[in-house]
C-alpha cells in the first residue's frame, strides 16, 4: 500500500503545500520583540473574549503561554496552517489542555483548517473562537483532533500524559527519518504527576532529541501557589538530574524565547542530550485583576473584563508602537512529504509460521498458551506490516512480546518502556498518531494503572491495540496483586458506546486458545481502533484450526444443546467444555458459545438462547459486569422472557498452586458449573 509517514493510509495528502516565500523577512531584535509582544497581546485579548462568551474556561492560564505560543506558531515551528496534520510538520502537544484558548487565538489569527471532514476544512475564524465549548462547535473545552480540530495529535486536559504522547510522535518520526521536531508545554503543577516523571525518563533514556519539554512555571495551581517543588529553581534542579539541557528563560521575553527555541533546532535529532526550557511566566499576564491566584478556570465578565482589556491596551503601548505590525511573520513551511511503499501482506495461517519461525512441535503438543500465540502473531504481523510497532513494559519474556524484538528486523520497532505503563499507553498514542499500529502489551492487572491513559486515547481515535497477559484468577500462585480481574468490566463499558468513528468504543477479546489468539491479533491489526485482549499464562489445550474464521463481535458455537445455553470465554470455556461431559452423562442438552468478543451479536445469541428454553448462564473468571452483564443487557433489550444466571469471581481470591485449585475456590470449576446447571434446571 502506499502511504506517506506520519499519517493514515487513506488520509488525503496535498500533492503540494502553498508557494511561501523562500526567505522569512530580516527583522532587528527589537522589531521582532515588539512584534511578538503586540501579536501576543492580541492572543491574550482573544483568550478572554472567547472565554467571556463562552462563559467558562482557563483565560489566565491561556495568557501566562501568550508569548510563548506566538513565537511558535508564527516564527518556529515548520508547519502549513492550510494543512495543520501534514505528516512532515512539526508538532505541538498542549499537555496543560486547559490552556488551549491561546492555541485556539493563534489559530483563528491564521485561518487555521479546521473541520472533522478532512475533504472539506475550511480556515478558522474569529467568530469559530467566540464558539468555544459550544455543542456543534470544533473548538472543544480542550483539545481533541477528533472534534475537528486537526491541528493537535491527541486529546489532552487529564493532566500528565501529553509528554509521552510527544515522545510516541518523536519515535515514529525517528523511524520514519524525518526531521520532525516535538513541542510539549505542560504545566508546573502539573509536572507533579508521576506520568511526568515517567516521560522524562523514557525521553532521557532513548535520547529523544527531537522533543523539547517546555514547563510552564507561571507559580499557580487550581486552588493555590504550586509547591516549592514545583518551583522553576526546582524544576531546572530536577529536569537537569534526569539528564536533561536546561536553559531556564523568561516565558515573556521574545528574544529569549527565540533563542531557547533556535538552540533546540541545533540539536534535534542529534541522539545526544535532551532539551528541557524552564519559562517564568506569569498567570493573568498583563493585567492586575486576572494576576495570581483566585482566577483559575474563571473567564473574566462585565466591569472585570473591561478592566483586564484596558490594562492589555496599556501594556502593548508600554513595549511596542502603534507602527508595529502583527502580521510581520512568516511561517516556514515543512519538508514535502514522500509517499513510501507500506508493506501489508496477508496473513499466514498459524501452522504455516509455526514451520518458519521453527515452532512445528511446538503444535504438535496440542497446546499453547495464548500469550505465546500472541508473540508468534505479532511478529509475523510486523513481517507482514511495516506500520506495526510493539512497546512492552519489562515484562516482554512473560507477554512473549519478545518475539517480536528477537527478529533482527523488527527490533527497531519494539520499544521497551521499562515499569511506567501509563507513559506506555500514551507513547503508543503518539505513534499511532504518528501512524503507526502500536501493540502495547503488559500483564493484565498493570493494564488497569494506564486506565486513565486509555480512555485519553479512546477520546483521541488512537488506533491502539492493547494486550494483557497472565489474566484471571488462573494466575493462581502468584495471588491477587498480579491477578486482573475489574479489566473485563471497564473495558466491557467502551463497547457500549461508538466512538467518533460510529464503532465501539472498545472491542474486548478473550481468545480460548492459540488459533483463537494467533486470528484476533490479526484482527485487531487490521480494525482501525483500540481493542483489548486478554491472553492466558497457562498451555490450554486447542480447540479450534486454521480454518475457524474469527471477527471482532463474533462468537462460536463449540457445542448445541436444547436444555440451557452456557455461555464462557477464554479459560472458562475449557472449563466449561468439561462440565458438558458430566451434563451429558446426566441426560442434559446444553449449549456452549465461546463469546470470545464484546460487544457481539446480539441477536443471534438471543436465537440460541430462545432454542435452549431461555435458560442462560454465564461463566467468567473475573470480578462482574463482564460477559454476564453484556448478555444481561442483550436480554432485557429483546423483551423476551429469559432466566440468567452469571458465574464470576465473588471475593478477593488469595494464592493457590493451581488453577484448579483457585477456580474451586472462587466457585467456578466444572463441578460448580455442574451444579449451578442443576439448580438452574431444578435437577435434583
Amino acid at each position: 500500500m502506499i502511504g506517506t509517514p506520519g499519517m493514515m493510509p487513506g488520509m488525503p495528502v496535498p500533492e503540494s503545500l502553498p508557494e511561501r516565500k523562500p526567505e522569512r523577512k530580516k527583522e532587528s531584535p527589537m522589531s521582532f520583540e515588539a512584534a511578538v509582544h503586540a501579536q501576543a497581546i492580541e492572543l491574550d485579548r482573544l483568550s478572554m473574549e472567547m472565554t467571556a462568551a463562552a462563559g467558562s474556561g482557563h483565560p489566565s492560564t491561556s495568557m501566562s503561554l501568550g508569548h510563548l505560543i506566538t513565537v511558535l506558531l508564527f516564527n518556529t515551528m515548520r508547519w502549513s496552517p492550510e494543512y495543520p496534520d501534514y505528516p512532515t510538520a512539526d508538532r505541538l502537544v498542549l499537555s496543560e489542555g486547559h490552556a488551549v484558548p491561546i492555541v485556539y487565538a493563534a489559530c483563528a489569527k491564521l485561518g487555521v483548517s479546521i473541520g472533522k471532514d478532512p475533504e472539506h476544512r475550511r480556515p478558522m475564524t474569529v467568530a469559530d473562537a467566540m464558539k468555544l465549548r459550544d455543542a456543534a462547535s470544533e473548538i472543544d473545552g480542550h483539545p481533541n483532533p477528533m472534534e475537528g480540530f486537526p491541528f493537535f495529535d491527541a486529546a489532552t486536559g487529564s493532566l500528565g500524559q501529553g509528554l509521552s504522547v510527544a515522545a510516541g510522535l518523536a519515535e515514529a518520526a525517528r523511524l520514519e527519518g524525518l526531521d520532525k521536531r516535538i513541542y510539549c508545554i505542560i504545566g508546573d503543577g502539573e509536572s507533579r504527576e508521576g506520568q511526568v516523571a515517567e516521560a522524562l525518563d523514557y525521553i532521557a533514556d532513548k535520547k529523544l532529541t527531537n522533543v523539547l519539554t517546555i514547563v510552564n512555571c507561571n507559580e499557580y495551581g487550581q486552588a493555590d501557589r504550586v509547591s516549592k517543588q514545583q518551583s522553576a529553581s526546582y524544576q531546572v534542579a530536577k529536569l537537569n538530574a534526569y539528564g536533561f539541557k536546561v536553559v531556564e528563560i523568561d516565558g515573556h521575553s521574545p528574544n529569549e524565547i527565540r533563542k531557547a527555541f533556535e538552540e533546540f533546532a541545533k540539536i534535534s535529532g542529534t541522539f545526544e542530550q535532551p532539551m528541557a526550557v524552564v519559562a517564568r511566566t506569569v498567570k493573568g499576564w498583563g493585567t492586575t485583576v486576572l494576576a495570581g491566584a483566585g482566577w483559575h478556570g474563571k473567564p473574566a465578565e462585565g466591569e472585570v473584563l473591561k478592566k483586564a482589556l484596558a490594562e492589555l491596551d496599556e501594556k502593548r503601548v508600554q513595549l511596542t508602537s502603534s507602527l508595529v505590525s502583527t502580521d510581520s511573520f512568516e511561517i516556514q513551511p515543512p519538508a514535502e512529504a514522500k509517499p513510501v511503499d507500506f508493506n501489508m501482506a496477508d496473513m499466514v495461517p498459524l501452522t504455516e509460521i509455526a514451520k518458519r519461525f521453527d515452532l512445528v512441535s511446538a503444535i504438535q503438543k496440542g497446546k499453547m498458551a495464548t500469550r505465546r500465540a500472541y508473540g508468534i502473531a505479532v511478529r509475523a504481523l510486523g513481517l507482514a506490516n511495516d506500520r506495526v510497532v510493539v512497546l512492552d513494559c519489562d515484562v516482554s519474556n512473560s507477554t512473549m512480546a519478545d518475539f517480536f524484538k528477537k527478529d533482527a528486523a523488527l527490533a527497531p520497532r519494539f520499544f521497551e518502556c521499562k515499569i511506567a505503563e501509563q507513559n506506555m499507553f500514551s507513547v503508543g498514542a503518539g505513534l499511532s498518531a504518528g501512524g503507526k499500529v502500536p501493540f502495547c502489551s503488559t500483564f493484565a492487572k498493570f493494564v488497569t494503572r494506564g486506565y486513565d491513559q486509555i480512555e485519553m486515547a479512546i477520546n483521541s481515535g488512537a488506533n491502539l491495540k492493547i494486550v494483557g497477559s497472565h489474566a484471571g484468577i488462573t494466575l493462581a500462585a502468584d495471588g491477587p496483586s498480579q491477578m486482573s480481574l475489574p479489566d473485563v468490566s471497564w473495558f466491557r463499558s467502551f463497547s457500549t458506546m461508538r466512538d467518533h468513528r460510529g464503532n465501539p468504543g472498545c472491542y474486548v477479546l478473550q481468545p480460548a486458545d492459540a488459533y483463537a489468539a494467533y486470528a484476533l491479533t490479526h484482527a485487531m491489526a487490521e480494525y482501525e481502533g483500540v481493542v483489548y485482549m486478554r491472553t492466558l499464562r497457562a498451555d490450554t489445550e486447542f480447540i479450534y484450526s486454521d480454518a475457524t474464521p474469527f471477527n471482532l463481535g463474533g462468537f462460536e458455537v463449540l457445542a448445541e444443546g436444547r436444555d440451557i445455553l452456557l455461555c464462557a470465554a477464554g479459560y472458562m470455556v475449557h472449563e466449561a467444555n468439561k462440565a458438558l461431559d458430566v451434563l451429558d452423562k446426566a441426560g442434559i442438552s446444553a449449549t456452549l458459545v465461546d463469546l470470545y468478543s464484546l460487544p457481539f451479536d446480539s441477536d443471534k445469541l438471543l436465537d440460541i438462547a430462545n432454542q435452549n428454553n431461555g435458560m442462560i448462564i454465564t461463566i467468567e473468571d473475573n470480578y462482574g459486569g463482564g460477559i454476564g452483564s453484556a448478555v444481561a443487557d442483550a436480554l432485557t433489550g429483546s423483551g423476551d422472557a429469559f432466566t440468567l444466571h452469571q458465574m464470576h469471581v465473588r471475593r478477593i481470591p488469595k494464592s493457590a498452586k493451581t488453577p484448579e485449585e483457585i477456580l474451586k475456590m472462587c466457585g467456578l470449576s466444572s463441578e460448580d458449573i455442574v451444579k449451578q446447571v442443576m439448580a438452574a434446571l431444578q435437577v435434583a
